[in-house]
């Protein structure tokens, strides 16, 4: 079948029953990550006052991608990736069930940064063994609703999690959090289609990381999101950090104001994922990429002039669509460009270097925030985000033409 045709996206989920079951696993633990995330924030935000701090948190929750993808992702093409799905699963629940007892700001980002670990073996395993579950034809789709289900959370979570924070406090946003990664867990121990196409031969684990490596001299939509992506992800970065004083400090608009920001930033990611695979169908990936991205970068401007936290919201739903579509594309360039049995670095190596840029993007936020203001900080990212489109138009001329890699690699 080609690419995005024929079909819904309800249809797919009820003709693929692994996709379904990765699909409700992923939208369970999502809705705990983001009811979870606001009251983290918050938590620490409140305890020191300082948008430092909150870099130091968001830092510690992907810090070790980095650490995985430089030097453990040949492992995520050896290992049984079902296994590791429920091991990361596991691992987080326990770890939020931690997180309601420790006594100062340190403790919650040491924990934190345990669930990160997690984290980031469990995101690349998704994605490197999402195209064994689908047709290729229906690739496109999958990757939209994974997103969507991911991103839908967005628009739900930061809202409820502002409102319980501001009710009763951030400890239960903790439990539910540590409940839904144990229903992830089950509901992925169900998933009966393999995940991979077969076990991974190796080199020996310095041989195989060196593979890995050399994968961005032969794979032109890895090497893409690599570069394009972590210089999104260094704009971003500097968002994350700065958002809550943009909606507390410069708006005025409390917690709740703090969630509604995410929360329209959800509802456009929703919506782009969604129609990306007919936008993909229709354009290709590279207009989808590079456009996605210039709109991403348009709405951080749109949002650091906004005179109140209402209208940045607006302007934040229509960068979630752009990012929301720039993803699914991320996700296509690299499954269709690199064969299964090298999927798991792939993705580890695009993840790491792309957290990379994310932290650098924290640490100089933090600074840069308490410093110039939390307008001055959305005004440089809105820059950095709008360079990155102009890349992604040129690195992506002729990545559409591009054959499945699974196709080439038999």
């Amino acid at each position: 079948m080609p690419e995005g045709a024929g079909g819904s996206s309800a249809g797919l989920l009820s003709c693929a029953p692994g996709l379904r079951l990765l699909f409700g696993a992923t939208l369970a633990s999502a809705l705990g990550t983001w009811l979870a995330y606001v009251a983290l924030v918050i938590d620490v935000y409140d305890r020191t006052g300082s948008a430092a701090w909150v870099s130091a948190l968001l830092f510690a929750e992907f810090a070790p991608m980095i650490v995985i993808g430089l030097l453990a992702g040949p492992l995520l093409d050896r290992l049984p990736r079902r296994r590791v799905l429920i091991a990361a699963d596991l691992i987080r629940a326990a770890a939020f069930c931690l997180v309601p007892f420790a006594g100062n700001s340190l403790q919650i980002i040491l924990i934190a940064m345990i669930a990160g670990a997690a984290t980031s073996a469990f995101r690349p395993a998704v994605y490197a063994g999402l195209p064994n579950l689908v047709s290729d034809g229906d690739l496109v789709r999958a990757n939209g609703l994974l997103q969507a289900a991911d991103n839908a959370t967005i628009a739900v979570g930061p809202v409820l999690g502002g409102l319980l924070v501001a009710l009763v406090g951030p400890a239960p946003s903790y439990w539910l959090n540590a409940a839904s990664f144990a229903l992830s867990a089950l509901l992925i121990w169900r998933i009966r289609e393999s995940l991979e196409t077969g076990e991974a031969k190796s080199r020996g684990h310095w041989r195989d990381l060196a593979d890995g490596l050399r994968l961005l001299g032969t794979s032109r939509g890895l090497l893409t999101v690599v570069v394009v992506w972590s210089a999104v992800m260094l704009g971003t970065g500097a968002i994350s950090v700065s958002e809550v004083v943009l909606a507390k400090r410069v708006f005025g608009a409390g917690d709740a104001g703090y969630g509604l920001m995410l929360t329209a930033v959800g509802v456009g990611l929703v919506i782009g994922s969604l129609q990306a695979g007919r936008l993909i169908h229709a354009r290709g990936v590279r207009l989808l990429y590079a456009a996605g991205i210039g709109l991403m970068a348009a709405a951080t401007a749109a949002a650091a002039l906004s005179p109140g936290v209402a209208t940045a919201s607006i302007a934040l739903a229509f960068g979630g669509l752009g990012n929301g579509a720039a993803l699914v594309g991320n996700a296509i360039l690299v499954q269709r460009d690199v064969p299964d049995q090298a999927r798991g670095r792939a993705f580890t190596l695009a993840m790491s270097t792309n957290y990379v840029a994310l932290g650098i993007g924290m640490i100089v936020a933090g600074p840069v925030t308490d410093a110039l203001g939390a307008r001055a900080t959305w005004g440089i990212a809105a820059g950095v985000i709008g360079g990155a489109a102009v890349t992604a138009a040129v690195m992506t001329r002729g990545v559409a033409a591009s054959r499945s890699s699974r196709q080439r690699a038999v």
